[in-house]
């Protein structure tokens, strides 16, 4: 049962619902299940192919005492008011919730069906304890008596069967539990707007004023033969989410995207090469008896040429594991979409996503290890062990220990987010007996390789950086670098932020492979556009601005995700610790991931315009 008032999965017997018979079995599960806290039980509640029911009885669950009584807060009412909903399958098929009111009927491709509901006359909570389940089915072609589940309807109502107390002959034997009378209120033509809550049933115990929980669960099953829609299309309503959202929204901010990007690499375009050109031509002619080389290498982004390619003076060793860790995570969010893309990973295969970003970010371990080390060994860096480790260690140790400390608020609270021991082992061999040893063996070969080559000599002695203007420092830079990023999919991340907090279905991967490659292009031009222009104010310690800039998009997702927050309407300890933590975790990794694209790309651009310089 999940909850976006709560943020917190709960596992579905943990309120007294009925029980199948012999307990409920758990499916096998893969590891992004058990990481994103998905179990998969059986119920009590039997499909026969083909085979209509109404009205038939479950059981009889005591769900507690009434809401007014004093003694023992009741658990269903409280999950009722915290809006939780039930989440079933069938055939791998979740169930969509059909909701009728006085004015409409509604029917919801997420978040299943919502274990009751808050009257806003009385405000009382109600149970629905009866559902109407529809299945729409496929006969298989050129086979008789085969059929395939195509649809799954699940319409929830709360009935107030008038039903005496069930009889029972053997505690041991849930068969034997039958009611006295006929349910009056299975009758079609009788209302069934008398709904169930707990003041409603009959009073039993010494005390009068509390009422005992007895409410009978029942439910129908219909089918339906369905013809046109196929089994292989069977996901499409789900993957539409019901026209909520059209593609056309998703064109339209494509082409948005796209249009912002063209226009700033024209800009960049045109800014660069017209001063590019003119100081490399003043610079490269020959010079007259007036001039001389050296005074016409005092202007501009020429004048740095002997300290541009000077190592950074703050924490270089730190910079390398920030772009080890950063290239370790592109890799891995690219090959993850890229999946998602040609189809591979969907939400009909349960789990398969987070399990994939997690196989990917273990598998690229070898790429941070080689552009940590390599980019180390061109600082003069020898302790290339020392950096690996730091590599090994630092990024994944804190999403480790953060998760495991998610893990233990979630154990508190009883949620089935709350991951198991040997899930925790299972992460530690990925961490230390797989994903350290590729980092240290990328780490071995990035440290043989040759250091990165230069165009020009670094001098010896360190060239005095003239004063900055104001708009030229690192908040008015990181505050521009960042934006248009942002712009160029924030469209698109909030459909992805309601997928993970709302649990709606999120499928249009090939317009998210699109926006990526645009973030990508964006990040890498303003990062190279804003280097230019500290370059040419003389001042060449570009190596951390250029990843701040790069990397200044995940603070504006950071204020994205509080202004979000405000929608999911949650207002417990643990809501705030799951989604901020969580969200920092993100926006860390988007740093880190933009950060090294800002690092890359600058140098590319230093490496290009430097080495078009006539140097003897």
């Amino acid at each position: 049962m999940t909850s976006i008032k709560t943020l917190l999965p709960v596992d579905y017997y943990k309120l007294p619902f009925c029980l199948p018979k012999g307990g409920p079995k758990m499916d096998n599960e893969n590891l992004g299940e058990f990481l994103s806290g998905d179990r998969i039980e059986s119920s009590p509640y039997e499909l026969k192919m083909l085979e209509e029911t109404y009205c038939k009885q479950l059981c009889v669950a005591d769900l507690g005492a009434a809401e007014n009584s004093k003694r023992t807060p009741n658990r269903v009412v409280r999950a009722i008011r915290k809006e939780y909903h039930n989440n079933w399958i069938v055939d791998n098929l979740s169930a969509a919730s059909r909701v009728e009111n006085d004015t409409e009927t509604s029917t919801k491709y997420w978040q299943g069906f919502p274990v009751g509901f808050v009257s806003p006359n009385d405000d009382k909570a109600y149970i629905y304890n009866h559902v109407n389940i529809e299945i729409d089915y496929h006969p298989v072609e050129d086979q008789t008596d085969k059929y395939r589940v195509v649809g799954f309807v699940v319409e929830p109502f709360s009935i107030a069967h008038d039903f005496d107390v069930p009889v029972v002959d053997d505690k041991d034997n849930d068969d034997d539990v039958k009611i006295k009378n006929p349910i009056v209120s299975c009758d079609p033509k009788k209302s069934k707007r008398q709904h169930t809550d707990y003041d409603m049933v009959m009073e039993t115990g010494r005390d009068p004023q509390v009422a005992s929980g007895q409410v009978l669960f029942t439910y129908d099953v219909t089918w339906h033969k369905n013809e046109t829609l196929k089994w292989a299309s069977r996901w499409d309503i789900y993957l539409s989410m019901n026209d909520a959202i059209p593609a056309k929204i998703h064109w339209l901010s494509i082409t948005n995207s796209l249009v912002l990007v063209i226009c700033l690499s024209a800009s960049v375009i045109a800014i660069l090469m017209r001063n590019l050109r003119r100081d490399l031509t003043r610079y490269n002619r020959i010079p007259t008896d007036e001039e001389t080389t050296d005074a016409r290498a005092e202007r501009g982004w020429v004048s740095v040429q002997g300290d541009v390619f000077r190592p950074p003076s703050t924490s270089p060793l730190l910079l390398c594991v920030c772009c080890g860790t950063g290239a370790q995570l592109l890799c891995m969010t690219f090959w993850t979409i890229v999946l998602s893309a040609v189809g591979y990973l969907n939400p009909s295969r349960r789990g398969y996503l987070l399990t994939a970003e997690i196989v990917f970010f273990v598998l690229m371990g070898s790429v941070a290890g080689y552009v940590t080390t390599r980019l180390y060994k061109t600082f003069s860096g020898t302790d290339w062990q020392k950096a690996a480790a730091y590599t090994a260690l630092g990024f994944p140790g804190l999403c480790f220990v953060s998760f495991f400390l998610f893990d233990i608020e979630a154990w508190s609270y009883g949620s089935s987010d709350a991951v198991p021991f040997t899930t925790m082992l299972v992460l530690l061999f990925l961490w230390f007996g797989i994903s350290s040893p590729l980092v240290f063996l990328g780490a071995h070969f990035g440290y043989k390789q040759e250091a990165i080559e230069f165009p020009v000599k670094t001098s010896r002695i360190e060239r005095p950086i003239p004063g900055q203007p104001w708009f030229m420092g690192p908040p008015v830079t990181l505050m521009i670098g960042g934006i248009i990023p942002f712009g160029a999919c924030f469209v698109e991340l909030y459909y992805i932020m309601a997928s993970v907090w709302m649990e709606f279905y999120y499928y249009v991967f090939g317009f998210l492979l699109v926006v990526f490659c645009i973030v990508v292009i964006t990040c890498a031009e303003i990062a190279i556009l804003s280097t230019h222009f500290q370059l040419c104010k003389g001042n060449y310690r570009w190596w951390w601005r250029s990843f701040l800039t790069g990397g200044s998009m995940a603070g504006y997702m950071f204020l994205y995700s509080i202004m979000y927050f405000k929608q999911l309407e949650t207002n417990t300890f643990s809501s705030y610790v799951i989604f901020f933590g969580y969200m920092t975790l993100v926006c860390l990794s988007l740093f880190l991931m933009t950060g090294f694209i800002g690092v890359s790309s600058s140098l590319w651009f230093n490496k290009t315009i430097f080495g078009a310089l006539k140097v003897d």
